[in-house]
Protein backbone atom coordinates (compact mmCIF):
# COMPACT_ATOMS: atom_id res chain seq x y z
CA UNK A 1 0.00 0.00 0.00
CA UNK A 2 1.26 3.64 -1.11
CA UNK A 3 2.40 5.97 1.35
CA UNK A 4 -0.21 8.27 0.63
CA UNK A 5 -2.92 5.81 2.38
CA UNK A 6 -3.39 5.42 6.51
CA UNK A 7 -4.18 1.91 7.28
CA UNK A 8 -7.32 1.87 8.84
CA UNK A 9 -9.64 -0.29 10.86
CA UNK A 10 -13.24 0.52 11.31
CA UNK A 11 -14.43 -1.40 14.41
CA UNK A 12 -18.42 -1.25 14.55
CA UNK A 13 -19.83 -1.88 17.97
CA UNK A 14 -23.40 -2.17 17.28
CA UNK A 15 -25.80 0.03 19.53
CA UNK A 16 -23.01 1.68 21.03
CA UNK A 17 -24.08 5.33 22.03
CA UNK A 18 -23.04 8.24 23.66
CA UNK A 19 -25.64 7.50 26.48
CA UNK A 20 -24.04 4.58 27.11
CA UNK A 21 -20.53 5.24 26.86
CA UNK A 22 -19.66 5.95 31.07
CA UNK A 23 -17.98 4.57 34.07
CA UNK A 24 -18.66 1.24 32.25
CA UNK A 25 -16.74 1.24 29.58
CA UNK A 26 -13.77 2.85 30.71
CA UNK A 27 -11.51 1.29 27.54
CA UNK A 28 -14.04 3.52 25.21
CA UNK A 29 -14.27 6.72 27.19
CA UNK A 30 -10.91 7.03 27.01
CA UNK A 31 -10.32 6.35 22.95
CA UNK A 32 -13.49 9.09 22.52
CA UNK A 33 -11.51 11.51 24.75
CA UNK A 34 -8.46 11.52 22.94
CA UNK A 35 -10.01 11.64 19.17
CA UNK A 36 -12.29 13.97 17.75
CA UNK A 37 -16.33 12.98 17.53
CA UNK A 38 -19.90 13.30 16.96
CA UNK A 39 -23.01 11.31 16.56
CA UNK A 40 -24.58 10.26 13.13
CA UNK A 41 -27.93 10.91 11.77
CA UNK A 42 -28.99 7.40 11.93
CA UNK A 43 -29.44 5.70 8.44
CA UNK A 44 -33.64 4.94 7.66
CA UNK A 45 -34.27 2.97 8.65
CA UNK A 46 -31.94 2.37 11.81
CA UNK A 47 -31.49 -0.76 11.28
CA UNK A 48 -27.97 -3.41 10.04
CA UNK A 49 -28.16 -3.63 6.63
CA UNK A 50 -29.42 0.04 5.73
CA UNK A 51 -27.54 1.58 7.65
CA UNK A 52 -23.89 -0.38 6.63
CA UNK A 53 -24.97 -0.60 2.97
CA UNK A 54 -25.55 3.69 3.46
CA UNK A 55 -22.15 4.23 4.90
CA UNK A 56 -19.98 1.94 2.71
CA UNK A 57 -21.53 3.72 -0.59
CA UNK A 58 -22.47 7.31 0.89
CA UNK A 59 -26.26 6.99 -0.75
CA UNK A 60 -29.11 6.19 0.60
CA UNK A 61 -31.92 3.23 0.46
CA UNK A 62 -33.37 5.53 -3.02
CA UNK A 63 -29.89 4.34 -4.62
CA UNK A 64 -28.11 1.52 -3.00
CA UNK A 65 -31.26 -0.37 -2.46
CA UNK A 66 -30.92 -1.37 0.74
CA UNK A 67 -34.42 -1.01 2.53
CA UNK A 68 -34.44 -2.88 5.42
CA UNK A 69 -32.83 -6.14 6.73
CA UNK A 70 -35.36 -7.90 4.69
CA UNK A 71 -38.35 -7.35 2.31
CA UNK A 72 -41.01 -8.76 0.02
CA UNK A 73 -39.96 -9.83 -3.55
CA UNK A 74 -43.01 -8.46 -5.46
CA UNK A 75 -41.90 -10.98 -8.79
CA UNK A 76 -41.25 -14.55 -6.14
CA UNK A 77 -43.83 -12.96 -4.01
CA UNK A 78 -41.90 -14.27 -0.83
CA UNK A 79 -40.18 -12.39 1.91
CA UNK A 80 -36.11 -12.09 1.70
CA UNK A 81 -34.91 -11.36 4.79
CA UNK A 82 -30.84 -11.67 5.60
CA UNK A 83 -29.56 -11.88 2.11
CA UNK A 84 -25.97 -12.51 2.24
CA UNK A 85 -24.93 -11.15 -1.30
CA UNK A 86 -23.32 -8.25 -2.06
CA UNK A 87 -24.13 -7.67 -5.26
CA UNK A 88 -27.51 -6.85 -3.48
CA UNK A 89 -25.86 -3.63 -2.61
CA UNK A 90 -26.04 -0.79 -5.51
CA UNK A 91 -23.65 1.67 -5.72
CA UNK A 92 -19.81 2.59 -6.14
CA UNK A 93 -17.97 0.60 -2.06
CA UNK A 94 -15.56 2.23 -0.29
CA UNK A 95 -12.85 -0.10 -0.77
CA UNK A 96 -13.55 -0.14 -4.73
CA UNK A 97 -12.75 3.63 -4.45
CA UNK A 98 -9.95 3.31 -2.14
CA UNK A 99 -8.52 0.65 -4.58
CA UNK A 100 -8.83 2.96 -7.88
CA UNK A 101 -6.44 5.57 -5.90
CA UNK A 102 -3.80 2.86 -4.78
CA UNK A 103 -3.79 -0.73 -6.78
CA UNK A 104 -2.32 -1.97 -3.82
CA UNK A 105 -5.11 -1.10 -1.55
CA UNK A 106 -6.40 -4.03 0.00
CA UNK A 107 -9.65 -4.77 2.64
CA UNK A 108 -10.64 -6.77 4.71
CA UNK A 109 -15.00 -7.05 5.57
CA UNK A 110 -15.07 -9.31 8.67
CA UNK A 111 -18.91 -10.45 9.70
CA UNK A 112 -20.31 -6.92 8.18
CA UNK A 113 -23.15 -7.79 6.06
CA UNK A 114 -23.37 -8.44 2.37
CA UNK A 115 -20.14 -10.05 2.65
CA UNK A 116 -20.53 -12.85 0.55
CA UNK A 117 -19.13 -11.65 -3.16
CA UNK A 118 -18.04 -8.06 -1.97
CA UNK A 119 -14.96 -7.08 -4.17
CA UNK A 120 -12.97 -7.13 -1.27
CA UNK A 121 -9.64 -9.07 -1.03
CA UNK A 122 -10.21 -11.21 2.46
CA UNK A 123 -13.86 -11.80 4.13
CA UNK A 124 -15.22 -14.20 7.11
CA UNK A 125 -19.40 -13.85 7.36
CA UNK A 126 -21.35 -16.67 9.83
CA UNK A 127 -22.54 -19.25 6.58
CA UNK A 128 -24.43 -22.27 7.66
CA UNK A 129 -24.55 -25.90 6.07
CA UNK A 130 -27.60 -26.67 4.94
CA UNK A 131 -27.43 -30.39 4.24
CA UNK A 132 -29.77 -32.61 1.54
CA UNK A 133 -30.71 -34.70 4.76
CA UNK A 134 -32.51 -31.78 6.42
CA UNK A 135 -29.16 -31.12 9.27
CA UNK A 136 -28.00 -27.52 9.30
CA UNK A 137 -24.35 -27.12 10.36
CA UNK A 138 -23.19 -24.22 12.04
CA UNK A 139 -20.11 -22.80 9.95
CA UNK A 140 -18.51 -19.91 7.78
CA UNK A 141 -17.55 -18.56 4.24
CA UNK A 142 -14.52 -16.81 3.53
CA UNK A 143 -12.64 -15.59 0.57
CA UNK A 144 -10.14 -16.52 0.16
CA UNK A 145 -11.73 -20.10 0.48
CA UNK A 146 -9.24 -21.64 1.81
CA UNK A 147 -8.91 -19.38 4.87
CA UNK A 148 -12.01 -21.06 6.22
CA UNK A 149 -10.08 -23.93 7.62
CA UNK A 150 -6.54 -22.40 8.30
CA UNK A 151 -9.17 -19.57 10.53
CA UNK A 152 -10.57 -22.58 12.36
CA UNK A 153 -7.69 -24.43 13.18
CA UNK A 154 -5.91 -21.65 15.20
CA UNK A 155 -9.18 -20.24 16.59
CA UNK A 156 -11.74 -22.62 17.02
CA UNK A 157 -15.08 -23.19 15.40
CA UNK A 158 -17.12 -20.06 15.43
CA UNK A 159 -19.45 -19.87 18.21
CA UNK A 160 -22.32 -19.62 15.74
CA UNK A 161 -24.80 -20.68 18.44
CA UNK A 162 -23.74 -17.82 20.95
CA UNK A 163 -23.85 -15.06 17.64
CA UNK A 164 -27.74 -15.52 17.50
CA UNK A 165 -30.53 -16.83 19.65
CA UNK A 166 -30.85 -17.63 22.97
CA UNK A 167 -27.50 -18.58 24.15
CA UNK A 168 -26.24 -14.98 22.34
CA UNK A 169 -23.68 -13.32 24.40
CA UNK A 170 -20.07 -12.01 24.44
CA UNK A 171 -18.31 -15.28 22.64
CA UNK A 172 -18.78 -14.98 19.47
CA UNK A 173 -17.95 -10.85 19.42
CA UNK A 174 -14.60 -12.15 21.09
CA UNK A 175 -13.99 -14.66 18.30
CA UNK A 176 -14.67 -11.96 15.58
CA UNK A 177 -12.27 -9.84 17.32
CA UNK A 178 -9.67 -12.52 17.73
CA UNK A 179 -10.20 -13.28 13.98
CA UNK A 180 -9.69 -9.55 13.32
CA UNK A 181 -6.56 -10.12 14.54
CA UNK A 182 -5.63 -13.05 12.90
CA UNK A 183 -6.57 -11.42 9.29
CA UNK A 184 -4.49 -8.65 10.43
CA UNK A 185 -1.19 -10.66 10.84
CA UNK A 186 -1.63 -12.95 8.61
CA UNK A 187 -2.55 -10.38 5.36
CA UNK A 188 -2.13 -7.08 6.60
CA UNK A 189 -5.13 -5.68 5.10
CA UNK A 190 -5.02 -1.74 4.22
CA UNK A 191 -8.64 -1.07 5.77
CA UNK A 192 -10.21 -4.11 8.25
CA UNK A 193 -13.94 -3.64 8.76
CA UNK A 194 -14.66 -4.90 12.42
CA UNK A 195 -18.03 -5.91 13.63
CA UNK A 196 -18.92 -6.34 17.35
CA UNK A 197 -22.66 -7.42 18.01
CA UNK A 198 -22.11 -8.11 21.68
CA UNK A 199 -24.66 -4.83 22.99
CA UNK A 200 -27.34 -5.90 20.67
CA UNK A 201 -28.86 -8.41 22.93
CA UNK A 202 -28.91 -7.61 26.37
CA UNK A 203 -30.11 -3.96 24.86
CA UNK A 204 -33.18 -5.95 23.16
CA UNK A 205 -34.07 -8.15 26.12
CA UNK A 206 -33.93 -5.17 28.61
CA UNK A 207 -33.67 -1.85 27.09
CA UNK A 208 -31.50 1.07 28.27
CA UNK A 209 -33.36 2.27 30.85
CA UNK A 210 -31.73 -0.70 33.74
CA UNK A 211 -28.52 0.42 34.06
CA UNK A 212 -27.04 -1.95 36.57
CA UNK A 213 -28.72 -4.52 35.05
CA UNK A 214 -26.95 -3.82 31.29
CA UNK A 215 -23.71 -2.31 32.57
CA UNK A 216 -21.97 -5.97 32.58
CA UNK A 217 -22.44 -6.13 29.00
CA UNK A 218 -21.04 -2.66 28.51
CA UNK A 219 -17.93 -3.92 30.38
CA UNK A 220 -17.55 -6.84 28.71
CA UNK A 221 -17.58 -5.65 25.48
CA UNK A 222 -15.82 -2.30 26.53
CA UNK A 223 -12.68 -5.01 27.55
CA UNK A 224 -12.71 -7.05 24.27
CA UNK A 225 -12.64 -3.29 22.24
CA UNK A 226 -10.11 -2.20 24.48
CA UNK A 227 -7.51 -5.00 23.40
CA UNK A 228 -8.30 -4.75 20.06
CA UNK A 229 -7.73 -0.73 19.36
CA UNK A 230 -4.00 -1.50 21.56
CA UNK A 231 -3.77 -4.16 19.21
CA UNK A 232 -4.19 -2.43 16.03
CA UNK A 233 -2.76 1.00 17.56
CA UNK A 234 0.96 -1.04 18.29
CA UNK A 235 0.69 -1.59 14.75
CA UNK A 236 0.59 1.83 13.57
CA UNK A 237 -3.39 1.19 12.04
CA UNK A 238 -5.45 4.19 12.94
CA UNK A 239 -9.16 2.98 14.42
CA UNK A 240 -12.52 4.70 13.63
CA UNK A 241 -15.30 4.04 16.14
CA UNK A 242 -18.75 3.52 14.76
CA UNK A 243 -22.10 2.21 15.22
CA UNK A 244 -24.95 1.67 13.16
CA UNK A 245 -28.36 2.52 15.69
CA UNK A 246 -29.09 3.31 19.10
CA UNK A 247 -31.53 0.68 21.21
CA UNK A 248 -34.17 2.37 23.14
CA UNK A 249 -36.44 1.06 25.42
CA UNK A 250 -39.70 -0.43 24.70
CA UNK A 251 -43.14 -2.21 26.12
CA UNK A 252 -45.33 -2.74 23.43
CA UNK A 253 -45.05 -4.94 20.52
CA UNK A 254 -47.92 -4.11 17.61
CA UNK A 255 -48.74 -7.23 15.62
CA UNK A 256 -49.86 -5.34 12.10
CA UNK A 257 -50.99 -8.94 10.28
CA UNK A 258 -53.11 -9.71 13.22
CA UNK A 259 -54.93 -6.58 12.27
CA UNK A 260 -54.89 -7.22 8.96
CA UNK A 261 -56.24 -10.59 9.47
CA UNK A 262 -59.31 -9.34 11.00
CA UNK A 263 -59.96 -6.81 8.16
CA UNK A 264 -59.87 -9.93 5.75
CA UNK A 265 -57.06 -9.01 3.88
CA UNK A 266 -54.32 -11.59 4.76
CA UNK A 267 -54.42 -15.40 3.26
CA UNK A 268 -53.67 -17.94 5.51
CA UNK A 269 -52.88 -21.70 4.67
CA UNK A 270 -53.29 -24.32 6.97
CA UNK A 271 -50.75 -27.17 6.67
CA UNK A 272 -50.40 -30.00 9.41
CA UNK A 273 -51.82 -28.00 12.26
CA UNK A 274 -49.97 -24.78 11.47
CA UNK A 275 -50.78 -21.92 9.85
CA UNK A 276 -48.65 -20.31 6.83
CA UNK A 277 -49.02 -17.03 5.80
CA UNK A 278 -49.33 -16.65 1.65
CA UNK A 279 -47.69 -13.38 0.74
CA UNK A 280 -48.85 -13.39 -2.77
CA UNK A 281 -52.49 -14.71 -1.96
CA UNK A 282 -52.73 -11.65 0.67
CA UNK A 283 -54.30 -8.47 -0.11
CA UNK A 284 -52.03 -6.43 2.29
CA UNK A 285 -49.34 -7.52 4.49
CA UNK A 286 -46.81 -6.05 6.67
CA UNK A 287 -42.94 -6.81 6.61
CA UNK A 288 -41.62 -6.62 10.07
CA UNK A 289 -38.41 -5.17 10.63
CA UNK A 290 -37.87 -3.88 14.07
CA UNK A 291 -39.54 -0.09 14.73
CA UNK A 292 -40.26 0.09 11.30
CA UNK A 293 -42.86 -2.17 8.78
CA UNK A 294 -43.07 -2.47 5.01
CA UNK A 295 -46.59 -2.52 4.34
CA UNK A 296 -47.60 -3.95 0.55
CA UNK A 297 -50.89 -3.44 -0.48
CA UNK A 298 -51.55 -6.73 -3.61
CA UNK A 299 -55.13 -4.79 -4.09
CA UNK A 300 -54.93 -1.27 -4.99
CA UNK A 301 -58.39 -1.15 -4.30
CA UNK A 302 -58.05 -1.29 -0.67
CA UNK A 303 -54.80 0.93 -1.03
CA UNK A 304 -56.95 4.36 1.20
CA UNK A 305 -58.57 1.94 3.60
CA UNK A 306 -54.94 0.35 4.30
CA UNK A 307 -53.50 3.78 5.24
CA UNK A 308 -56.33 4.71 7.54
CA UNK A 309 -55.65 1.58 9.35
CA UNK A 310 -52.35 1.86 9.86
CA UNK A 311 -52.88 5.93 10.99
CA UNK A 312 -55.30 4.64 13.35
CA UNK A 313 -53.44 1.52 15.26
CA UNK A 314 -52.02 2.30 18.42
CA UNK A 315 -48.63 2.33 18.51
CA UNK A 316 -47.82 4.00 14.80
CA UNK A 317 -46.13 7.24 15.18
CA UNK A 318 -46.06 7.13 11.38
CA UNK A 319 -47.28 6.19 8.35
CA UNK A 320 -45.31 6.97 5.00
CA UNK A 321 -46.63 7.44 1.40
CA UNK A 322 -45.15 8.23 -1.65
CA UNK A 323 -44.26 11.83 -0.79
CA UNK A 324 -42.86 10.23 2.63
CA UNK A 325 -40.68 7.64 1.49
CA UNK A 326 -39.29 10.28 -0.91
CA UNK A 327 -38.69 12.94 1.42
CA UNK A 328 -36.81 9.96 3.78
CA UNK A 329 -34.53 8.63 0.71
CA UNK A 330 -36.41 5.10 0.49
CA UNK A 331 -38.79 5.54 -2.71
CA UNK A 332 -36.68 2.03 -4.45
CA UNK A 333 -39.31 -0.56 -5.82
CA UNK A 334 -38.18 -2.88 -3.08
CA UNK A 335 -40.17 -0.65 -0.12
CA UNK A 336 -43.75 -1.47 0.88
CA UNK A 337 -46.26 0.49 -0.78
CA UNK A 338 -46.55 2.15 2.69
CA UNK A 339 -44.00 2.46 5.63
CA UNK A 340 -45.21 2.36 9.05
CA UNK A 341 -42.94 3.61 11.91
CA UNK A 342 -43.45 2.88 15.24
CA UNK A 343 -43.65 5.00 17.78
CA UNK A 344 -41.02 5.55 20.44
CA UNK A 345 -42.39 2.92 22.76
CA UNK A 346 -43.53 0.23 20.06
CA UNK A 347 -42.26 -2.08 17.65
CA UNK A 348 -43.81 -4.09 15.49
CA UNK A 349 -43.98 -8.18 15.00
CA UNK A 350 -44.55 -10.19 12.48
CA UNK A 351 -47.40 -12.58 14.12
CA UNK A 352 -50.50 -13.43 11.90
CA UNK A 353 -51.87 -16.02 14.05
CA UNK A 354 -55.08 -16.08 16.43
CA UNK A 355 -53.53 -18.63 18.94
CA UNK A 356 -50.80 -19.77 19.68
CA UNK A 357 -51.66 -23.52 18.95
CA UNK A 358 -52.04 -22.94 15.56
CA UNK A 359 -48.73 -20.43 14.92
CA UNK A 360 -46.13 -21.75 12.13
CA UNK A 361 -43.43 -24.45 13.43
CA UNK A 362 -40.96 -22.20 12.55
CA UNK A 363 -42.36 -19.57 14.91
CA UNK A 364 -41.30 -21.69 18.10
CA UNK A 365 -37.44 -22.16 16.64
CA UNK A 366 -34.36 -19.38 15.61
CA UNK A 367 -35.31 -18.98 11.97
CA UNK A 368 -34.52 -16.26 10.64
CA UNK A 369 -34.88 -16.21 6.89
CA UNK A 370 -38.70 -18.39 7.14
CA UNK A 371 -40.08 -15.81 9.51
CA UNK A 372 -41.79 -13.47 7.08
CA UNK A 373 -40.05 -10.49 9.22
CA UNK A 374 -38.01 -9.96 12.13
CA UNK A 375 -38.22 -11.82 15.71
CA UNK A 376 -36.48 -10.09 19.04
CA UNK A 377 -38.29 -12.91 20.76
CA UNK A 378 -35.76 -15.31 19.19
CA UNK A 379 -33.53 -14.44 21.85
CA UNK A 380 -35.33 -15.71 24.91
CA UNK A 381 -35.62 -19.26 26.07
CA UNK A 382 -39.38 -20.53 26.71
CA UNK A 383 -40.01 -19.79 30.10
CA UNK A 384 -43.16 -22.19 30.06
CA UNK A 385 -40.36 -24.79 29.69
CA UNK A 386 -39.62 -26.69 32.61
CA UNK A 387 -35.56 -26.67 32.79
CA UNK A 388 -35.24 -25.01 29.74
CA UNK A 389 -31.28 -26.37 30.04
CA UNK A 390 -32.49 -29.86 30.03
CA UNK A 391 -34.80 -29.33 26.97
CA UNK A 392 -32.21 -27.52 24.86
CA UNK A 393 -29.41 -30.63 25.74
CA UNK A 394 -31.78 -33.11 25.17
CA UNK A 395 -32.67 -31.49 21.58
CA UNK A 396 -28.77 -31.39 21.17
CA UNK A 397 -28.60 -34.91 22.28
CA UNK A 398 -30.87 -35.97 19.62
CA UNK A 399 -29.05 -33.86 16.53
CA UNK A 400 -25.64 -35.18 17.88
CA UNK A 401 -27.02 -38.77 17.49
CA UNK A 402 -28.16 -37.93 14.57
CA UNK A 403 -32.28 -38.09 15.27
CA UNK A 404 -34.00 -35.27 13.59
CA UNK A 405 -35.26 -32.93 16.16
CA UNK A 406 -36.64 -29.20 16.16
CA UNK A 407 -34.68 -26.75 18.71
CA UNK A 408 -38.41 -25.31 19.73
CA UNK A 409 -37.81 -23.81 22.47
CA UNK A 410 -38.68 -19.63 21.26
CA UNK A 411 -41.37 -18.57 23.35
CA UNK A 412 -44.55 -16.39 21.35
CA UNK A 413 -44.38 -13.72 23.80
CA UNK A 414 -43.55 -10.44 22.25
CA UNK A 415 -44.08 -8.24 25.51
CA UNK A 416 -40.72 -10.21 26.53
CA UNK A 417 -38.62 -7.73 24.61
CA UNK A 418 -37.63 -4.39 26.40
CA UNK A 419 -35.51 -2.68 23.29
CA UNK A 420 -35.63 -1.93 19.97
CA UNK A 421 -34.44 0.29 17.18
CA UNK A 422 -35.21 1.21 13.67
CA UNK A 423 -37.22 4.68 14.16
CA UNK A 424 -35.19 7.79 14.66
CA UNK A 425 -34.83 8.51 18.40
CA UNK A 426 -35.43 12.08 19.15
CA UNK A 427 -32.55 12.47 21.71
CA UNK A 428 -29.36 12.52 19.88
CA UNK A 429 -28.03 10.76 23.02
CA UNK A 430 -29.20 7.77 21.33
CA UNK A 431 -27.73 8.01 18.11
CA UNK A 432 -25.14 5.89 16.66
CA UNK A 433 -21.21 7.14 17.70
CA UNK A 434 -18.48 8.31 15.09
CA UNK A 435 -15.25 8.69 16.61
CA UNK A 436 -12.23 9.04 15.28
CA UNK A 437 -8.58 10.38 14.64
CA UNK A 438 -10.90 12.88 11.74
CA UNK A 439 -9.45 16.97 11.63
CA UNK A 440 -12.78 17.65 9.61
CA UNK A 441 -15.85 16.70 11.68
CA UNK A 442 -18.45 19.53 12.93
CA UNK A 443 -18.05 21.05 16.43
CA UNK A 444 -21.49 20.36 18.02
CA UNK A 445 -23.19 18.82 14.65
CA UNK A 446 -24.13 15.55 13.73
CA UNK A 447 -22.98 13.62 10.97
CA UNK A 448 -25.10 11.91 8.12
CA UNK A 449 -25.14 8.84 7.65
CA UNK A 450 -24.86 9.56 4.07
CA UNK A 451 -21.70 11.57 4.83
CA UNK A 452 -19.97 8.61 6.74
CA UNK A 453 -18.18 7.74 3.15
CA UNK A 454 -16.57 10.78 2.71
CA UNK A 455 -14.81 10.72 6.07
CA UNK A 456 -14.07 7.54 5.60
CA UNK A 457 -12.77 7.57 2.43
CA UNK A 458 -10.63 11.11 3.77
CA UNK A 459 -9.49 9.02 6.05
CA UNK A 460 -8.07 6.28 4.65
CA UNK A 461 -6.37 8.38 1.65
CA UNK A 462 -4.90 11.36 3.57
CA UNK A 463 -2.91 9.33 6.33
CA UNK A 464 0.39 7.79 5.85
CA UNK A 465 1.06 4.08 4.94
CA UNK A 466 3.30 1.77 6.77
CA UNK A 467 5.51 -1.09 5.71
CA UNK A 468 5.63 -4.30 7.51
CA UNK A 469 9.48 -2.71 8.91
CA UNK A 470 7.66 -0.18 10.83
CA UNK A 471 5.85 -3.17 12.89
Amino acid sequence: MSADMQRTAIINVVGLTPRLIGDAMPETRAFAERHAGTVIEPAFPAVTCTAQSTYLTGTSPREHGIVGNGWYDREQAEHQFWKQSNHLVRGHKLWDELRERDPDFTCAKLFWWYNMYATVDYSVTPRPLYLSDGRKIFDIYTQPMGMRERIKKDLGNFPFMHFWGPASDLRSSSWIAETAKWVEEKHWPGLSLVYLPHLDYNLQRLGVDDKAAIAPDLSAIDTVLGELIRFYEKRHIKVVLLSEYGITTVDRPVHLNRIFREKGWITVKEDLGHEALDLGASRAFAIADHQVAHVYVNDPTIRDEVFQVLAKTEGVGQVLDEGGKRAQGIDHPRAGDFIAVADARSWFTYYFWETDKHAPDYARCVDIHRKPGYDPVELFIDPGLGMPRLAVAWRLLKKILGFRMMMDVIPLDATLVKGSHGRIPEDQADWPVFIGDFTDLPENAPVRAAEVYGYLLRHCSEGHGYARADL
